[in-house]
């Protein structure tokens, strides 16, 4: 058994004196488990740090079996970004997600186009916000995906502030206003409307999409959400967008 596709780097395990068990997302053969041999030594523990694009052939003598891969460097992102703990939080956050949050060896490859698409994202200036993005498009590829085209009581367009934590879909300031304590607010950069509050609003965005992948993706599989990512949200305190921007 052997196959040969682009790879994500996940994580990577030392194992044994010197290999490696790396875990990779590629795009023809989903989320991936193999033995590195010489792994976690100097020469090829840098190219499995988690985000580095990697060319990967993998062999087994049944498919069953973990197997071996040997890798190429394709690309390299983590080195670039040692300088930016926050970038570089939302780079192990977005690695572990994808591990703990996408069946193993089931191909997913906009699951793998949306995670190179944010890998390249985090150099930019709105990176909080393509990272929160990511994990809304990670929720629609597993089928859960939110509605927040319209108001879930009346259908409006308009004034959408919240999201309800059940359903997933929008509600909007005038219908939410008597639940307020127990809606999620709807960040408006996910409408394109940009406000002043932009740390609130990225708190906001990883509480919403959080919630979401807790109740959906690990609750289910009795797990906690993964501490990378829990790491990342603590850096951005949640605090209630105010109303006046809400609006606006």
């Amino acid at each position: 058994m052997d196959w040969t596709d682009d790879g994500i780097v996940l994580s990577a395990r030392a194992h044994g004196e010197s290999a490696a068990i790396a875990m990779l997302l590629t795009r023809g053969h989903g989320r991936h488990a193999g033995l590195v041999h010489g792994g976690a030594g100097r020469g090829k523990r840098g190219m499995l740090q988690p985000g580095n694009r990697v060319t990967a052939v993998w062999r087994a003598r049944l498919a069953e079996h973990l197997g071996t891969f040997v890798c190429e460097p394709a690309g390299s992102l983590a080195a670039a970004l040692l300088d930016d703990a926050l970038r570089l939080a939302a780079l192990s956050s977005a690695c572990a997600v994808a591990e703990a949050a996408l069946p193993e060896r089931e191909p997913h490859p906009a699951a793998y186009d949306g995670l190179g698409a944010l890998l390249e994202a985090l150099s930019g200036e709105v990176w909080a916000e393509a990272y929160i993005r990511w994990e809304i498009e990670m929720l629609r590829e597993l089928g859960f995906g939110l509605d927040l085209s319209a108001c879930a009581a009346t259908g409006s367009t308009d004034d959408l502030a919240y999201v309800s934590p059940r359903s997933g879909r929008a509600v909007s300031l005038a219908a939410g206003e008597p639940y307020r304590a127990r809606l999620l607010t709807l960040p408006g950069f996910l409408l394109g409307r940009a406000r002043p509050e932009r740390e609130a609003e990225i708190a906001a965005g990883l509480a919403l999409t959080g919630h979401f992948l807790e109740r959906h993706v690990f609750h289910p599989q009795n797990r906690g959400i993964p501490a990378a990512r829990q790491r990342l949200s603590d850096r951005f305190p949640l605090a209630r967008i105010p109303e006046a921007d809400t609006i606006s």
